[in-house]
C-alpha cells in the first residue's frame, strides 16, 4: 500500500514503506483510541507546524467510518482502509424560519401577493379602484416555476401565486384542455382567484382555403401601394369569423364545475369592425332559461362590453347568475352612440349589491374640434348625465371615463339623502363635457374658453354636491389634453381629507366654506409668470410652473381668440 499526497502533507514521489498501525490501536470498542497522524516526512518544503494549546481530537472511528478489511502488499496482517463516509443529512436553517418569513422572501423574488377581498386601492395609489388587469399577475418565468422544487413548504406558496390569475381561451378546445388539466391536478384549482376568459373576434382559415393569388405586377413599389380592392376577385383573407368559441353558458359553467374559490371574472369580448356578439346560450331558449349561477363571484370585469351585453336581456341574465356581486368595470372598446344608450338604460337598473362601478366609455384623450355625430345621436334621445346620476343612491365608489356635465352632480345630490348617502369616492377623466346645442363650439382643449368654463361648472357642481352627499371624501376630476405641450397645465379638481387642488376661483372657495367648513386650499394661484403672453417669447418659461391650483382666469391667456396662439 502507498501513501498518499494531500497539500498539507505531500507524499513523496516513489513508494516507500508503509507504517502498519497495530491492532491494538484500532480496536472498535475503544473509545478513547484516536488515529494516530503519520510521521512527518523531513523532506517537506513547508515550516514546521506550530503545537496548538487544544488539541486536535478526531471524530471516534465507530460513528464515522466503516473499515474493510485487505491485505497488504507484502503479504502482511491484514489492512483495515475507510470505505465511506456517513454524512448526516442537514436542513437548511431557511426552512426553519416562520411561514410569514418565507412568504415576504417569495414576495421579494415574485412580486407582492396583493389581497383578493380588498375593492378599493391603497391610499398612496391614485386610483380609487382597483386596476384587476395585473392586480394578482405573477410572472410565469420558469425560473419562478422551478423555485417550487426547493422545498415542500415553497411548493404551494410558488404554486398559489402561479395559478392566482389565469386567462383561457373561450374556444372549445381550450377549455376541454383546461378542463382535463385541472381535473389531473385537482389540488391546483384552490389556487384559481381571478378567471380570464376571452371571446377571439377572428380565426385562421384552414391553409387549403386562404391561398393568397398576387395579380401579376412588375413594378414592386406599385405592389406595396396596392389596395386590396384592386386584388384579385377570387383572393381568400388568412381569417374568418369564429365558429368553435364557446357560449357565454358554458364558460360560465366552466368557472362553476372548476374553481370553487374564484373571486374575480373577466369577460374580454374583443374589438373589430362589426364583431359578432358573444353568444349566450347555444340554442335559442324557447323559455326564460338561466346562465350558472357563480355566487362566489365578487368582482365583474367586462372588456368589449359591447360583445357582452346590447340589450336590457343581457344585463339582466348576467346580473341573474352573479347574485353576490360587488364589483363591476365595464370597458367599451370603441365610442358608439349604441354604447352610451345602452348604459343610458341599465344605470337606473343596476341592483342595490353592485357598490364598486367603473366605465369606460371611451378610452381615446385627443383634442375634437366638435362634437361627434354619434353623440349627436345620444343627446337627440335621452340626457346621458342624468341617467348616470340614478345609479348614484345605491353606490359607494364610482368611477367614470367618457362625456359628462354638471347635471351629473346636480341630479346625483337630489337622488340621495345626506342621512343615508353611501357615496364615498368619485373619479372622472373627462373626454368632452356636454353643452347647450345651440352654442356655437362644442370642441376640447385648455385653448378653449368654452371648454374652460364648462370644467368650471362641473367643479363648482361637485363641489355643491358635498351638502347632501355626506359620506363623499374623494373627488377627482381631470381632463388629459395629448395635444398641448405643457401636461401641468390641464384643468382638474381634487377633494381628498378635506383639501382641494386644481381648478378654483372665488365661488368654489365660498361654496366649499358652506357646505364642508373644515375643508381647505392648499394652493390658490392667481395667475403665474408663465402664463403672461409677454412670458412666451422665451420657450423655457413655458414649462416652470409646477403650481397645484390654477384660476379659471388664468386659461383666458391660452384662449385661441386672443392674440397668442399654441398649436
Amino acid at each position: 500500500m502507498t501513501t498518499t499526497s494531500t497539500p498539507a502533507t505531500p507524499g513523496p514521489s516513489t513508494p516507500t514503506a508503509t507504517r502498519i498501525i497495530p491492532l491494538d490501536q484500532l480496536k472498535a470498542g475503544c473509545s478513547s483510541s484516536y488515529i494516530i497522524p503519520p510521521a512527518r516526512p523531513s523532506s517537506t518544503p513547508f515550516p514546521q507546524q506550530e503545537h496548538l494549546e487544544v488539541g486536535i481530537q478526531s471524530v471516534p472511528r465507530e460513528s464515522t467510518w466503516n473499515w474493510r478489511t485487505e491485505e497488504t502488499s507484502d503479504g502482511g496482517g491484514p489492512d483495515l482502509m475507510p470505505d465511506s463516509v456517513e454524512q448526516e443529512p442537514q436542513e437548511s436553517p431557511l426552512f426553519g424560519l416562520p411561514l410569514e418569513i418565507q412568504e415576504r422572501i417569495l414576495d421579494y423574488l415574485v412580486g407582492f401577493r396583493k389581497p383578493v377581498t380588498s375593492n378599493t386601492a391603497r391610499s398612496k395609489d391614485t386610483k380609487a379602484l382597483r386596476n384587476w388587469g395585473n392586480e394578482l399577475r405573477h410572472s410565469r418565468r420558469r425560473e419562478v416555476s422551478e423555485l417550487a422544487l426547493v422545498s415542500k413548504k415553497w411548493r404551494p406558496l410558488v404554486q398559489d401565486r402561479l395559478y392566482r390569475h389565469i386567462k383561457i381561451k373561450a374556444t372549445r378546445e381550450s377549455v376541454d384542455q383546461a378542463t382535463m388539466w385541472f381535473t389531473q391536478n385537482q389540488h391546483l384549482c384552490p389556487y384559481v382567484k381571478h378567471v380570464e376568459l376571452w371571446f377571439p373576434v377572428f380565426q385562421q382559415k384552414p391553409l387549403d382555403s386562404r391561398t393568397v393569388r398576387i395579380p401579376t405586377i412588375t413594378n414592386l413599389s406599385a405592389l406595396t401601394h396596392t389596395p386590396v380592392q384592386m386584388l384579385e376577385p377570387g383572393i381568400a383573407l388568412p381569417y374568418q369569423s369564429p365558429n368553435n368559441n364557446c357560449t357565454l353558458e358554458e364558460a360560465l359553467r366552466f368557472v362553476q364545475m372548476t374553481f370553487p374559490e374564484a373571486c374575480v371574472l373577466s369577460l374580454e369580448g374583443g374589438d373589430r369592425k362589426k364583431p359578432p356578439m358573444v353568444r349566450h346560450y347555444r340554442v335559442r331558449p324557447l323559455c326564460n332559461l338561466k346562465l350558472p349561477s357563480l355566487p362566489m363571484i365578487t368582482t365583474l370585469v367586462c372588456k368589449g362590453q359591447w360583445n357582452i351585453m346590447r340589450e336590457d336581456m343581457d344585463f339582466h341574465n348576467i346580473m341573474t347568475a352573479l347574485p353576490n356581486l360587488i364589483e363591476w368595470h365595464g370597458v367599451y372598446a370603441r365610442p358608439k352612440s349604441k354604447s352610451y344608450l345602452c348604459m343610458a338604460t341599465i344605470f337606473p337598473k343596476i341592483p342595490r349589491h353592485i357598490t364598486h362601478l367603473n366605465i369606460t366609455m371611451e378610452n381615446e384623450f385627443r383634442r375634437e374640434s366638435q362634437c361627434p355625430e354619434f353623440f349627436r345621436k345620444v343627446a337627440a334621445k335621452t340626457h346621458f348625465c342624468r341617467d348616470m346620476a340614478k345609479a348614484m343612491p345605491a353606490l359607494e365608489h364610482f368611477g367614470y371615463t367618457g362625456r359628462i356635465c354638471h347635471c351629473f352632480f346636480d341630479d346625483a345630490a337630489g337622488l340621495s339623502s345626506p342621512r343615508y348617502s353611501r357615496l364615498k369616492s368619485i373619479e372622472i377623466s373627462v373626454k368632452n363635457l356636454c353643452r347647450p346645442p345651440l352654442q356655437w363650439t362644442e370642441s376640447s382643449g385648455i385653448t378653449d374658453m368654452s371648454f374652460i368654463y364648462a370644467f368650471e361648472a362641473l367643479v363648482h357642481s361637485a363641489v355643491r354636491s358635498l351638502h347632501r352627499l355626506s359620506s363623499l371624501r374623494y373627488i377627482k376630476i381631470k381632463y388629459i389634453d395629448l395635444d398641448f405641450v405643457i401636461p401641468a397645465w390641464s384643468p382638474y379638481f381634487l377633494f381628498k381629507d378635506n383639501t382641494c387642488l386644481g381648478m378654483w376661483n372665488d365661488d368654489i372657495i365660498e361654496s366649499l366654506a358652506t357646505v364642508r367648513p373644515g375643508a381647505r386650499w392648499l394652493e390658490c394661484v392667481e395667475a403665474p409668470k408663465s402664463f403672461d403672453p409677454l412670458s412666451w417669447s422665451d420657450p423655457s418659461t413655458l414649462t416652470r410652473y409646477r403650481g397645484k391650483s390654477l384660476k379659471v382666469t388664468s386659461y383666458l391667456s391660452l384662449n385661441l381668440n386672443g392674440s397668442i396662439t399654441i398649436n
